[in-house]
């Protein structure tokens, strides 16, 4: 008998065009040859599946529950009176427990997959109820807030956001740790997620099912408009959802501290930010004439491919970033902080160049400006990396040992 799976996922995972949505897309889309993959997810509103075409053809069955609201007010008030993360409330829904114990009435899955810490609350809910229940923890979630705490308490500009991270990594350690203990199987993206997951809970055993990348995807062969071919010779790009507290921190700390030393010795440079819901802060950057701020495009390979260096100027977060997969993928030269490039297993000075204080970051980058070869030579390095570790189709067979 083909073994069933049911995904329960925070957002719909179509369209494939950020961090959460790509994974389960792929996941699925790869297990879908071999299985009957089910799903149950959020959604923002009714008519999101009927978009979804490609999603519907991996699955046998979907069901979704409209994603509820919360206001500012209720934030702050769990902030100060709940024992529980943000992250743990987020999405609590009696539309979506009603139709999870009915799934788990009418059908016999041999596994639960639980997608994000957001989906704790339903973990615990299936937890007993006869399948294998995984966890896939795609970020160890505590580390990101300690690093943004350790971050912005540097800043006295930055302290209230320091504060709230405070308080999240705190509450985070605990029911982190309390949901990898109720699942059967952990899955984490990285080893070093793992390590940190296994520091909340000594002994846990944590299986590694890294990101991936459609590498036939993301190729140079990419037709281009005439906006994307007029992105300059002396072109950097960044790509991410802008409105995500990392990616906003990298862009800022990249335009003060990195992009004027550039400039100086590269006084052409122009610096593209490139993803949806672009925050104020990231607004103003393009004040800049030398700073694009593009908002929401269709495709980001364009710019991507068309970017002299692709920079990575994380300082925040955790996992492993689907960004620099996508632009090892293009075969690009990048130029990362350690933490941007953290868990991917690559080689710095040969597939990229990692870069922790502004001026080696603009070093570098001005380096790859004025050597054309040296770009060529990472791309290479870098695309057949891609390929060798980390396609889709080399990462999903990993996940079905999981299921054992």
């Amino acid at each position: 008998m083909t073994m069933k799976i049911l995904f329960l996922t925070p957002q719909l995972p179509y369209p494939p065009h950020q961090g959460t949505a790509i994974r389960n897309y792929n996941l699925i889309a790869h297990l879908s040859s071999n299985y009957e993959v089910h799903l149950l997810s959020f959604v923002h509103s009714r008519d999101e599946l009927e978009r979804a075409t490609p999603l519907r053809r991996r699955c046998r069955g979907i069901e979704t529950a409209l994603a509820p609201r919360r206001s500012f007010f209720r934030r702050l008030l769990s902030l100060f009176l709940s024992p529980l993360p943000d992250m743990a409330l987020r999405l609590p829904s009696a539309e979506f427990r009603a139709k999870l114990r009915a799934l788990l009435e009418r059908e016999r899955f041999d596994v639960v997959q639980v997608e994000g810490i957001e989906m704790g609350p339903y973990l615990e809910q299936v937890v007993g109820s006869g399948p294998l229940v995984v966890f896939d923890d795609h970020n160890a979630e505590y580390v990101l807030q300690k690093r943004a705490f350790e971050t912005d308490i540097r800043d006295v500009r930055r302290w209230v956001g320091a504060f709230y991270s405070l308080i999240q990594w705190r509450k985070l350690s605990r029911y982190e740790a309390a949901l990898c203990r109720l699942a059967d199987r952990v899955v984490a993206v990285s080893e070093a997620d793992a390590e940190a997951l296994r520091a909340l809970v000594p002994g846990l055993r944590v299986d590694i099912v890294p990101n991936g990348v459609d590498t036939e995807f993301y190729n140079v062969q990419i037709p281009m408009t005439k906006s994307q071919l007029a992105i300059g010779l002396w072109s950097l790009v960044f790509t991410g959802k802008m409105d995500f507290r990392p990616n906003v921190d990298a862009v800022i700390w990249f335009c003060e501290e990195v992009l004027p030393l550039v400039r100086r010795e590269v006084p052409g440079v122009r610096f593209y930010i490139v993803g949806r819901s672009p925050h104020r802060r990231v607004l103003r950057l393009a004040r800049d004439p030398a700073v694009t701020v593009t908002g929401y495009v269709d495709d980001v390979r364009p710019y991507i491919a068309a970017a002299s260096v692709y920079v990575v100027p994380l300082r925040v977060g955790g996992g492993t970033r689907l960004k620099v997969l996508e632009a090892l993928a293009c075969g690009k030269a990048i130029v990362s902080t350690s933490l941007g490039c953290e868990g991917l297993g690559l080689t710095p000075g040969r597939e990229l160049v990692v870069a922790d204080t502004p001026q080696e970051f603009a070093r570098q980058v001005v380096e790859l400006l004025r050597n054309p070869e040296r770009r060529e030579e990472l791309g290479q390095a870098a695309r057949r990396f891609a390929e060798e570790r980390y396609d889709w189709r080399l990462i999903v067979p990993k996940l079905e040992r999981v299921y054992g």
